[in-house]
């Protein structure tokens, strides 16, 4: 069977990769785009968009039916720095909009869901070093908090309804494609666009806060990777760790100046080092290797080339 698959949030930092991966891979007639925002022009003209609040349903159905959807890939979130200037806002967004789709895919309107959570769903307590799949989570943000609420009803779905929900718990990510969309971890994209433009970045986080990254086509590759494993591999209905590298910002500017000897960075430390000091420095993903076979392709000094080139 041909599937119809539809991005929520798609003119979002993983949804303008992911459009463009899946409409090469599906064919471009079969992947319709959708977002609150107009996507980028290429977007636009490359396929099907339909303008979509996530949090209305009966719009949500009207397009499920209109297009024939199979599949549903729920990227609209609002991130960590950004729900907790309006925490309520950032419930409500993520948690209602996540509802209608889980409901939607208890009644069959379509087949499967992905869902993302995030390393923002780990806590103080949670161990930082080598993260395990099963452990402390005891988020201290809103979007945390919905991530690690999101993990579980999706869990719920699967075992009560037997609802094919899949879901990755994703690092920091790193695009050349898009602007910082307000998450913690942004300072490693905007980093690249300060390197190239001005030659020097000042940094909100302090030089030693060390998290886990991932470069986009690998967030890309492993979000497709896990909706196309047969069912019985994906034994994880929660949320799977995944990773690729670990840095702190001045180990990221150190490795800009390999390619940039000139590049300075300096550090204005606020709100958003608390956030990221509650998440943890490196996280164990063996378990999704094991199940479905995730591997990375990049490395932080292939990343760094790559992006000092298309940034």
């Amino acid at each position: 069977m041909q599937e119809k698959i539809l991005i929520l949030g798609s003119s979002g930092q993983i949804g303008t990769d992911l459009v463009e991966t899946l409409r090469q891979k599906y064919g471009s007639e079969n992947v319709v785009a959708s977002d609150l925002r107009e996507p980028a022009a290429h977007i636009l003209e490359s396929g099907p968009f339909e303008q979509v609040d996530a949090t209305d349903r009966a719009r949500l159905e009207e397009v499920v039916s209109k297009h024939g959807i199979t599949q549903i890939y729920h990227l609209v979130a609002m991130l960590s720095a950004t729900a907790e200037k309006m925490p309520m806002k950032g419930w409500d967004l993520n948690m209602e909009s996540l509802f209608h789709t889980l409901e939607m895919l208890r009644e069959k309107q379509f087949n499967r869901l992905y869902w993302p959570s995030s390393i923002a769903a780990f806590g103080p307590t949670t161990p930082k070093q080598d993260t395990p799949q099963s452990t402390v989570m005891d988020p201290g943000t809103v979007y945390g908090i919905s991530k690690l609420s999101g993990e579980l009803w999706c869990d719920y779905y699967f075992k009560k309804y037997g609802c094919d929900v899949r879901s990755l718990r994703y690092t920091g990510l790193i695009s050349y494609k898009t602007e910082p969309g307000g998450g913690t971890t942004d300072y490693a994209v905007d980093i690249f666009h300060k390197a190239k433009k001005d030659g020097s970045y000042e940094c909100y986080l302090a030089e030693d806060t060390a998290l886990p990254m991932m470069y986009m086509p690998d967030a890309i590759k492993a979000t497709i990777g896990i909706m196309e494993a047969p069912a019985e591999q994906v034994k994880v209905r929660t949320s799977y760790n995944l990773a690729a590298f670990s840095f702190t910002p001045k180990q990221l500017a150190e490795a800009i100046q390999k390619e940039l000897p000139d590049f300075k960075i300096s550090y204005n430390v606020d709100s958003r080092n608390a956030i990221a000091l509650g998440w943890p420095q490196s996280i164990d993903d063996k378990v999704a290797q094991q199940d479905w076979g995730w591997k990375p392709d990049y490395s932080l000094e292939e990343m760094v080339k790559e992006m000092l080139e298309k940034v």
